[in-house]
């Protein structure tokens, strides 16, 4: 099951309703919209400084944490960033494939 990393800031008034329903709202309101679409909350962190939130949630496949993030985004409460997690194996994998790539003016 595919890997994100997501990384979070709130608004103003996505703030305002963090301190109003508490850091466990949020949790379980994170992982009924994950578990909805297939999906696992397999961490979920509450930060400081540049990011307000960070998780690392698990879905069947990318549209599934595309139509997430479209939903997030467009409530205007958070601002996300999702990064595609990929394993030591995966990337092994990626390292054995035969790329053709002519670099630019090459």
């Amino acid at each position: 099951m595919p890997k994100f990393l997501i990384q979070a800031t709130y608004t103003p008034e996505g703030a305002k309703g963090l301190l109003k329903e508490g850091a466990s709202g949020r949790r379980a309101a994170v992982e009924d919209v994950v578990a909805g679409l297939g999906g696992s909350v397999e961490a979920m962190y509450f930060t400081f400084g540049e990011d307000d939130l960070v998780c690392i949630l698990d879905f069947p496949d990318s549209v599934s944490m595309a139509a997430v993030s479209l939903e997030v985004k467009a409530s205007g409460a958070l601002h996300t960033r999702a990064t595609p997690l990929l394993t030591v194996d995966e990337i092994d994998e990626a390292a054995r494939r035969q790329v053709s790539f002519r670099p630019p003016g090459a």
